[in-house]
This record gives structure tokens, C-alpha cells and sequence, in this order.
């Protein structure tokens, strides 16, 4: 047997059950309680059995009303969730966003804003492009990148900015990465002289792609490496052959064996970190960047906090 009904007669019969009179039925559903006895009528002639008898204090539903009740109920409860979601689509941000971000960046910040993005909103699908910052502003300009995690240093001609659109996002106190076995492992922090004697291990990069390396108050650090990549780089530092400088970006990848330790002083922040993008920025694009504010302005808290 198959019942096909409209939902209506549906909810007329769970507003019966529920109040106990056709006339309460009436009230919670608008409806008279003319309709509301025409509508348990036109649902009895389709299942075939009486739903109700009526009795000295209202209406007593038949096992054949509440056998319909069960059902009643969680088939109305999937029509609302369906219309709550078709009505959602028109709120909800959909589409594709291409986020750029260069190594440290993608390190912690971008994957974690992009996880809380996918979580919150499974409609947008975001994409990342890692790359330095000279080749995403080029690819911001091509129309390759929706939105680009940039850093940006304090000359004026460093990079050609112009038709590109920015904002600062917090990035947090510099640190030294020790090997686990250094006897800073389990400083509160560092001086700038106790730094002065550290063997240093620094990164290497293309002209226009400025690397970590050491402390950036030293006029003449003692360097022992220099090294392209990241991973390499804190390779020699948890084998105890230097130590090196990280931003708060990168703490949260440091592998094991390497710990950050806190300088004392002035906070060093020789480049501003920034997400930038070209032209009007959709309400896709706009949820990710909500997202690369809280986790950076989680990172930049952290970080301080570490300063004591």
C-alpha cells in the first residue's frame, strides 16, 4: 500500500494528537477547524481506517492514527530540513576559492583556515597554490588567485603593488628554533648576547624571495649553513648543528625535536605579513579571509604569550 498525501493532512492529524481537539488543531495551525476535520477526513479515505472517535472531552485517536503518527512525524521533520536547506542555498557562500601563501604561511595558517572554512561551509571548495610572494602577485594579476597570504617588506619599491589590494594580517613575535638537546631548550628566553655566540643556520632563496636566517639585531652572526628549504633547515637545527629564527607562523610545524624559544627585547618584524587580491572579492573569498584573520590573530596571541 502506498500513502500518498498531501504533507498538510499530515500535520493536520500530528496538531490533533497533539492538542487533543480538532479545535486546538485549528489554533496551533491556522487553519479552521472546518478545514482541520476535512483534512483528518481526506486522510482517512486515504489510508483506509477511522483516525479518531470523539469522546466526552475531545477526540481519541485509533491505533490506526498513531500507527500514521509515527511515520507523520519524521517524514514532516525531513520535508522541513529539506526546505530549510533550499532556503539556505541562497545564504549560504558557494563557489571556489584559489588561495595563495607562501611556504611559512603554508605551514599552519593556511591549512587550518582552510579546515575551519571546509567545516563550517562544505560548500565552498578551497584550493591552495603555494608559491613566493613576486610569483603570486603575478598570478593575482592573471586571474590565477582569488586571494594570496603575502609577505611584504618595509621598502617602499620592493614590489610593484599597483591595482592590488591589501590588509595586514597579525603575525606574531619572531623566535629561535633550538634542538630539543640545546641547553636553550628549556630557557624562559633569550638575550640578544646570548644569541651573539649561536652558530646559525639560514635560508636561502631566490633574489626577490627573502629568507629566515639569523637574529636580525646581529651585525655578525656566526653562519655554519645556508639552506634552501625549510624542512632541510630545521633538519640541521634537531640534529644540534645550529640554530635558527622563526616566525609564529611556523612554530606550530616545527618538527620534533626542535623547540622555539622567546627573544628578549624588541619585537623584530622585518616584514609585514598581508592577504592581498585583486578587485571585488566574492562572498566565498570573503569567508576565507574571516578565516586567515582568526587563525593569524590565534597565532600572533600565542606567540606573545610565549614572551611572557
Amino acid at each position: 500500500m502506498t500513502l500518498d498525501v498531501h504533507p498538510q493532512l499530515l500535520r493536520a492529524l500530528v496538531a490533533v494528537l497533539r492538542t487533543g481537539s480538532f479545535t486546538g488543531a485549528s489554533e496551533e495551525t491556522g487553519f479552521t477547524q472546518s478545514a482541520v476535520s476535512k483534512q483528518i477526513a481526506a486522510l482517512e479515505d486515504a489510508v483506509g481506517a477511522s483516525l479518531f472517535q470523539r469522546g466526552p472531552r475531545g477526540v481519541v485517536p485509533t491505533p490506526a492514527a498513531l500507527g500514521v503518527a509515527r511515520h507523520a512525524a519524521a517524514v514532516l521533520d525531513h520535508l522541513d530540513a529539506a526546505a530549510r536547506e533550499v532556503a539556505d542555498l541562497g545564504r549560504t557562500p558557494l563557489g571556489r576559492v584559489t588561495l595563495g601563501s607562501f611556504a611559512t604561511a603554508a605551514m599552519h595558517l593556511a591549512p587550518e583556515a582552510i579546515a575551519r572554512v571546509t567545516r563550517a561551509h562544505p560548500s565552498i571548495d578551497v584550493a591552495l597554490l603555494e608559491s613566493s610572494t613576486p610569483v603570486q602577485l603575478r598570478r593575482l594579476r592573471a586571474g590565477r588567485l582569488d586571494l594570496a597570504v603575502v609577505a611584504i617588506g618595509s621598502e617602499p619599491h620592493e614590489y610593484d603593488l599597483a591595482g592590488i589590494d591589501s590588509e595586514p594580517l597579525p603575525a606574531g613575535a619572531l623566535h629561535v628554533a633550538v634542538s630539543e638537546r640545546h641547553p636553550w631548550a628549556h630557557a624562559r628566553s633569550l638575550s640578544l648576547e646570548d644569541l651573539a655566540d649561536a652558530d646559525w643556520v639560514i635560508g636561502r632563496g631566490a633574489r626577490g624571495e627573502p629568507q629566515f636566517g639569523a637574529w636580525p639585531a646581529l651585525t655578525t652572526p656566526r653562519v655554519v649553513a645556508e639552506i634552501d628549504g625549510w624542512s632541510s633547515r630545521l633538519g640541521f637545527v634537531a640534529a644540534g648543528l645550529g640554530v635558527t629564527t622563526v616566525p609564529a607562523l611556523a612554530i606550530a610545524g616545527l618538527p620534533r625535536g626542535v623547540v622555539p624559544v622567546p627573544v628578549e627585547g624588541p619585537r623584530w618584524a622585518a616584514r609585514s605579513l598581508r592577504i592581498a587580491w585583486v578587485g571585488p572579492v566574492g562572498d566565498a573569498a570573503r569567508v576565507v579571509r574571516s578565516a586567515l584573520h582568526a587563525v593569524a590573530a590565534e597565532i600572533a596571541a600565542a606567540s606573545a604569550s610565549d614572551r611572557g
